[in-house]
């Protein structure tokens, strides 16, 4: 009785593997859709995170200042 449960268990665990790698490859493909260059995405995302970030560091500091200068 211990073997068969056993063999059950490897074959529930085995099953459950193999539905998370889906979902992930599922989420993958999902992410991907329509995105030709899914690294370029990654970086303009990266880099619209680090403009904003450095946005709320100037608004802490009291905002940008602009010097004007006439030549």
């Amino acid at each position: 009785m211990a073997n068969i449960n056993n063999i059950l268990w490897k074959r529930m665990e085995t099953r459950r593997r193999q539905q998370v790698e889906a979902a992930e490859k599922r989420r993958a493909e999902e992410a991907a859709r329509g995105v030709k260059d899914p690294e370029k995405v990654k970086r303009m995302q990266q880099r619209a995170e680090e403009m904003e970030r450095r946005e709320q560091e100037l608004q802490k500091d009291g905002g940008a200042t602009l010097k004007w200068t006439a030549d």
